[in-house]
């Protein structure tokens, strides 16, 4: 399925949003998401599906000095 991830389409296998965090191998525990312009708690990724044409931000958190 072809999607929008941080403004550039991609083709992703994942149905869910916690399936799509894995498939990226993104840390979940450093990882906000926006999906359509709607920001979804981490608790409710495995629940969010993804459509054809989503619109998805993900912001990972990185810590330094």
């Amino acid at each position: 399925m072809t999607i929008t991830l941080n403004g550039k389409k991609v083709e992703v296998q994942g149905r869910t949003l916690n399936a799509l965090v894995k498939e990226l191998g993104f840390q979940p525990e450093s990882l906000v998401v926006e999906k359509n312009k709607k920001l979804i708690k981490r608790d409710n990724w495995a629940a969010t599906p993804l459509h054809e044409g989503d619109c998805l931000e993900l912001l990972n958190f990185v810590g330094g000095g």
